[in-house]
Order: C-alpha cells, then sequence, then structure tokens
C-alpha cells in the first residue's frame, strides 16, 4: 500500500534543483518531511481497525536522505504479504453466494461432509463494510503537511540563492 509519487508538470524541475541544493549543503526539507510523515503515521494507528495491533504495529515511516521521498504503510515484501488483507478492511468486499451460478442458477448443495469435517466447495461469504483508515489519515493531515513542506521548500530555495549569490 505504498503511495505514489506526483508527477505534476512543474515538479520535475522543482525536484532536480532541490536534489541538487542537497549535495551541496543541508536542506531544511528532510526533517520537516521526516515530521510530516510521523504526524501521518500516528494518525493512521489511530484509525486502522485493530483486532491483535499486529497491522498498526507494521505500520513504518520512510523519509530519502534528501528528504524529497517519503513512504508511510507498510513496507517490504515479508510485511506485504503478511499483511495482504489491509485492502479488504481499507475498501471493504461484496461478498460471495456460493450456490449460485452465473444467470442466477443454482449449485447442487449436497452436503459434503463425513459428518466430522465439511468439504464444501462454495461457501457463503458475507460482504464485509470499508474501514476506510489510510485515506483519512492523509485527508486529515493534508494542509498542515502541505504548509509545512512549503515552508521548508521556500527556506531551502532562499538559503540556497544567499549562498550562491555570496560565494
Amino acid at each position: 500500500m505504498a503511495a505514489r509519487r506526483s508527477r505534476m508538470s512543474g515538479d520535475f524541475k522543482l525536484r532536480r534543483t532541490l536534489r541538487n541544493i542537497h549535495q551541496s549543503m543541508d536542506n531544511e526539507l528532510a526533517p520537516v518531511m521526516r515530521d510530516s510523515a510521523e504526524r501521518i503515521l500516528s494518525t493512521m494507528k489511530s484509525l486502522i481497525p485493530k483486532d491483535t495491533g499486529a497491522a498498526a504495529a507494521a505500520l513504518k515511516v520512510f523519509v530519502s536522505k534528501s528528504g524529497l521521498d517519503a513512504q508511510i504503510g507498510i513496507r517490504g515484501k515479508r510485511d506485504g504479504d503478511r499483511f495482504f488483507y489491509l485492502k479488504f478492511v481499507e475498501y471493504g468486499t461484496k461478498g460471495y453466494t456460493g450456490n449460485k451460478r452465473s444467470g442466477g442458477r443454482s449449485r447442487s448443495t449436497k452436503n459434503k461432509s463425513d459428518g466430522a469435517t465439511f468439504y464444501g466447495k462454495y461457501p457463503d461469504i458475507p460482504a464485509r463494510p470499508a474501514h476506510p483508515w489510510l485515506r483519512p489519515a492523509k485527508d486529515v493531515n493534508r494542509e498542515y503537511v502541505i504548509a509545512n513542506i512549503r515552508a521548508a521548500i521556500g527556506r531551502t530555495l532562499s538559503k540556497a540563492s544567499k549562498g550562491l549569490s555570496n560565494g
């Protein structure tokens, strides 16, 4: 459930400029990005439905050294495989009626059992409602994050322009 990077038209030039600034001097973007990501992570952990709490504990934050990239959520193949069900929690499921074929025709409903174990092929799976936690965590913190990142970019560009004009 990794987030996608924005692909706006002016985004590439700004990212390249900030990456070049990061190589020559410390920018203020990385600490602000870390703070914003931690804030979103804490909101996610408070909103995610908890049965055992393992999924909430598996949520992590990664911020690149330059501060241009931040990833929040389930990271890594092992945790992605282990917590695959979180997409069903986030979006819900439509359910499944096992004894119906396409067109509404009924299947054979013979009880395939030896008395102790049920070997049925067509279970009825109830629909599960959505319990969104990913999108609301982003939406709640959106204004705060955007304002902080814009201010950090402005300070970094201002510091770089003063440093370049003096040198």
